[in-house]
């Protein structure tokens, strides 16, 4: 036992390989069992807030820390091999701990807030930039393979995006739209190309056109092949024999 005058000597274990489920106050409770826990973090997703599936545990003292690395590691806990090592008190980052009192808060609909974060024109001209520059090249190994194959692209979404937001494009004196990248020219509209071939609202009179698209074509002449019926050459051969 340690006496009454000694300074304990805290020490942290890494526990990797967490089942789905465990998080800080389970933790806690759990490690609470060998001796008194004094911070623990897990490491979390910025973006949806999920565990990482590994953990910080700092006990008060060193030795309890070694005889839980000892007695957990390898342990089986929700069908996966718990990990645990003792990590040197020289290789404790100063910042491991640091937030890990505050209670965490989940965040709300990142994926939304993603997507409907306002761009500012720099990301907006490096996106379309990457976006025609994937594009050229995929046009670029489309020929190299002899396919003869047209699609409007995301020029054509660019152009829609720009009236509709009744803005100037920007375009050169040689008709091309200017990117940041002048090694990559892409033509502003081509001759088979259009702001047609976009993607239709389906709305009652494109039904109806489509309807009589239909009926046009039954009425071309067709070749039509008559072949024989199986049963009248079986009953012919019956017969001669």
């Amino acid at each position: 036992m340690f006496s009454q005058g000694s300074r304990l000597t805290p020490g942290v274990v890494y526990v990797s390989h967490l089942p789905l489920g465990l998080f800080e106050p389970q933790l806690k409770s759990y490690f609470g069992q060998f001796g008194k826990v004094l911070r623990l973090r897990l490491s979390r997703s910025k973006k949806t807030g999920g565990s990482k599936g590994y953990a910080f545990v700092e006990f008060d003292c060193d030795e309890v820390a070694k005889i839980v690395a000892e007695t957990m590691n390898n342990y089986l806990m929700g069908e996966r091999l718990i990990k645990c090592h003792v990590i040197p008190p020289e290789k404790v980052h100063e910042k491991l701990f640091v937030g890990s009192q505050r209670q965490f808060k989940k965040p709300k609909y990142p994926a939304v807030a993603r997507y409907n974060k306002t761009h500012t024109p720099e990301q907006i001209a490096k996106m379309t930039d990457k976006l025609l520059r994937k594009e050229s090249k995929l046009r670029k190994r489309l020929a190299a393979h002899g396919i003869n194959y047209e699609f409007p692209g995301f020029l054509i979404a660019c152009v829609v995006l720009w009236r509709r937001d009744k803005t100037h494009v920007p375009t050169s004196t040689s008709g091309k739209v200017k990117i940041s990248n002048p090694s990559v020219p892409v033509p502003l509209m081509s001759s088979s190309v259009s702001l047609q071939d976009t993607t239709p609202v389906c709305t009652p009179s494109l039904l109806e056109r489509r309807k009589s698209m239909v009926v046009d074509d039954d009425a071309d002449d067709e070749i039509v092949v008559k072949m024989p019926a199986v049963e009248r050459d079986e009953e012919d051969a019956k017969k001669k024999r």
